[in-house]
């Protein structure tokens, strides 16, 4: 890369880094019933998870729900569920294509999305959509007015829409940002912000935060490929700055909770916890501390992503900060166990302590697989009973009352997983001590 790119692209993440938070608050609100629409991306049900577990952790007394309905190869114009002729699309002038999108993204809609009665969904569109090859007109326009489409009717229900970009593809090249197929994507990203914004939809772009990403690694290392997986399909770590792309647009706060204690004078400050039981003696400070939330489960296998990316910084600051400690490391241990040592210049700066090992990771992590569990099970009752396609022959009342029980029996266990997930967020009280470290 030239040094003139790399300065620009360098450039671009300090810009998409700080430009990234469109909503004024937190767009997931409490009793939402939160669905995501997508394609393949979608369907591997990580990005989605990892923003359902944010939530879920982060507002441990909201009743929530969450549904992923993303279908690998899908388009804006649901082709995946409703089969439509692409190539007459295409073709079609305004009212013959207005048509043509209105029975398809209404087929699919009404068959997969509106019996979940959604108040909030995201829709991840663009990858399949743009075909993989330079960027066509006729297509785009398919593309917006089926976009359209989606949001209008959801907004019959009052149905909260945001449209989220798709995520670069991630060749294994060193400028990415010259392949023919990204700069299609850019195009398709650049004009859904106009799509969201004529039909009162939000709009979050993660194509751009993603790309900076990845181009800021490639300039380190022409080789460096950030998201696992393939090219289309990224990682856990890929999946998990995706995440962090959408939870930033959608409004995401930093703060988990903040304890400030000063050493000497024995006095606390809080924000989001409660601290008792202060006790500070022969270098050590002893304190039971309870909080409001827990910090953002990371996927033990994304934490790669951790390391090019402010995810901690910019969505999960679990912090605690101790002042007027004598100069040397400090371990700090959380019933019993240590999670980090620190030196007492670090401790008077605020320490975060959203992934040390100890009870409060294990407690957020333990969320996150359970969620895991739930979202596998929703898939099987959803792709694999309520829209299996027996042949003709097998049809009758006998099986769709097997179908029928099936569902249920399917229903009964995601309800009970989810109120499993609802006990295990609410965060617990913890036993904290920081002690000079042990030589």
């Amino acid at each position: 890369m030239s040094p003139s790119r790399l300065i620009g692209f360098v450039a671009a993440v300090a810009f998409s880094l700080g430009s990234l938070t469109l909503a004024a608050e937190f767009a997931i609100r409490d009793g939402d019933r939160v669905v995501f629409l997508g394609d393949s991306i979608t369907e591997q049900r990580l990005y989605t998870t990892y923003i359902e577990a944010y939530a879920l952790t982060r507002h441990p007394d909201w009743k929530l729900t969450f549904r992923n309905v993303g279908w690998g190869g899908d388009t804006a114009w649901l082709r995946q569920r409703a089969r439509p002729n692409e190539g007459q699309l295409f073709a079609a002038d305004g009212t013959a294509q207005q048509k043509m999108v209105e029975a398809s993204v209404g087929f699919g809609l009404a068959r997969d999305v509106l019996p979940l009665r959604p108040t909030f969904l995201t829709v991840k569109f663009g990858m399949n959509d743009h075909a993989y090859q330079a960027f066509r007109p006729d297509i785009y326009r398919a593309y917006a007015r089926s976009q359209a489409e989606i949001a209008k009717v959801l907004a019959r229900g009052a149905t909260r829409v945001t449209f989220l970009t798709p995520q670069p593809i991630e060749e294994k090249r060193p400028d990415p940002d010259q392949d023919i197929k990204n700069q299609s994507l850019r195009k398709f990203s650049e004009g859904l912000k106009d799509v969201a914004a004529a039909n009162g939809a939000s709009f979050v772009d993660q194509f751009d935060p993603y790309m900076a990403v990845m181009m800021a690694e490639r300039g380190k290392d022409p080789k460096a490929y950030i998201g696992g997986g393939d090219a289309v399909h990224p990682g856990p770590a890929g999946h998990t700055i995706m995440a962090w792309a959408v939870l930033k647009g959608l409004g995401a706060p930093a703060l988990v909770s903040r304890a400030d204690i000063d050493a000497t004078k024995k006095l606390v400050t809080v924000e989001g916890c409660r601290v008792e039981n202060l006790t500070v003696a022969d270098g050590r400070v002893g304190f039971d501390r309870i909080d409001d939330a827990l910090p953002m489960p990371i996927d033990s296998r994304a934490e790669a992503a951790l390391r090019i990316t402010p995810i901690l910084d910019e969505l999960s600051r679990y912090e605690l900060r101790v002042t007027d400690l004598p100069e040397g490391s400090y371990e700090i241990a959380i019933d019993g166990e240590v999670a980090a040592t620190v030196g007492a210049d670090g401790l008077a700066k605020g320490y975060n302590l959203s992934i040390a090992p100890g009870p409060v990771t294990k407690q957020a992590r333990e969320v996150l697989q359970l969620v895991i569990e739930k979202n596998d099970l929703f898939f099987n009752r959803w792709r694999n009973v309520q829209i299996h396609s027996f042949p003709v022959w097998a049809n009758g009342p006998e099986v769709e009352a097997r179908r029928a029980a099936e569902v249920k029996r399917l229903d009964d266990q995601i309800a009970a997983a989810e109120a499993k997930i609802d006990v295990a967020r609410k965060p617990r009280s913890h036993h904290f001590e920081v002690r000079p470290a042990t030589p």
